[in-house]
């Protein structure tokens, strides 16, 4: 049985909402070598509540200034989970490890309480977090300072964090990063929607990770007060939108058993369409965050990734 079978929600009168059931956490470890990764939290933005979990490789064995910097957006439809729920908190340790890299998973604000944008905008604002430690290493966190390349930084969410990446990067594509260079962006089954049902979605309404009727939910707390799904945050192909043509390469997942999997083509064939180079895997079995439940498929996105990264910076040694 799922972690999420006995997740429940309840609206409060004040607009808040209180969250039942939610998978457990797990602490920040910097000191266990027995762990594939070692972990740290540091402040982001203590107006916002807002930090970020960095995992760094137990053993790094790699030379100095040498690991890409993944900065990570954890899933949740907008309204759930943070970047120390258990399920992510070991998914990105195994990244952070197998790659090697350095993962920063951040704690962004959630909906209904905070709806979009604030998530996009504390996205943003660990980008540009990563970016004043290249151009201030006296001061920088020490493990960044040591093992960072600032000029090899990707993107990467699960779900509503796809989305999250997705809109950061297309913010990120207008400002300026020096010397933080972003090379890619990695969304893996990113969470899209409008007014229109597809195929997918009809055909797999009763889904037990996205059912249907929890997918028009979360939207409705998510999005902008007054907002239908046509707006560019649900739908990225309603809206033109330039920076998408100054995109990076993008590697975007999906699987068959997903309701998403039509928004989630979309996306890719939209991003082509642009001229963006995109690394596709859509056509595989399984369904919604199902590497969260089963190993073997927690390897396939690994493996998936560290080709993607590995593949980008064999193009630029050519």
């Amino acid at each position: 049985m799922d972690p999420f079978t006995f997740l429940k929600i309840s609206l409060n009168t004040d607009g808040s909402l209180t969250r039942h059931g939610e998978p457990p956490t797990s602490p920040a470890s910097a000191s266990d070598p027995s762990l594939p990764a070692l972990s740290k939290d540091v402040l982001l933005n203590p107006d916002h509540g807002t930090w970020i979990r960095i995992f760094l490789p137990s053993s790094p064995r790699s030379a100095a200034h040498s690991l890409p910097i993944i900065l990570y957006f954890h899933g949740g439809g907008f309204i759930l989970f943070s970047a120390a729920t258990a399920l992510f908190h070991t998914s990105c340790s195994r990244v952070a490890a197998s790659l090697p890299a350095l993962v920063l998973a951040v704690e962004y604000r959630l909906a209904p309480e905070h709806r979009l944008p604030a998530a996009y905008h504390d996205a943003h604002d660990a980008l540009l977090w990563v970016r004043d430690q290249a151009l201030n290493p006296s001061i920088a966190d020490p493990w960044l300072r040591t093992h960072a390349n600032f000029s090899r930084c990707f993107l990467m969410g699960s779900s509503s964090g796809g989305n999250i990446a997705y809109r950061a990067a297309l913010r990120a594509a207008v400002t300026n990063l020096e010397p933080l260079k972003l090379e890619g962006v990695l969304l893996n089954q990113p969470y899209f929607g409008g007014e229109r049902r597809t195929e997918s979605e009809e055909r797999m309404a009763e889904d037990h990770i996205v059912p249907l009727a929890a997918n028009d939910l979360m939207w409705d707390l998510a999005l902008p007060v007054g907002a239908s799904r046509e707006h560019e945050f649900c739908n990225p192909t309603a809206k033109e939108e330039a920076a998408a043509e100054k995109l990076p390469p993008c590697l975007v997942r999906g699987y068959l058993g997903d309701p998403l999997i039509d928004r989630q083509r979309d996306l890719a064939q939209m991003l082509e369409k642009k001229g963006v180079r995109v690394v596709g895997f859509l056509e595989e079995e399984g369904h919604h965050a199902i590497e969260l439940f089963k190993p073997d498929k927690a390897d396939v996105l690994v493996e998936q990734v560290r080709e993607f990264v590995c593949g980008i910076a064999s193009i630029h040694k050519l």
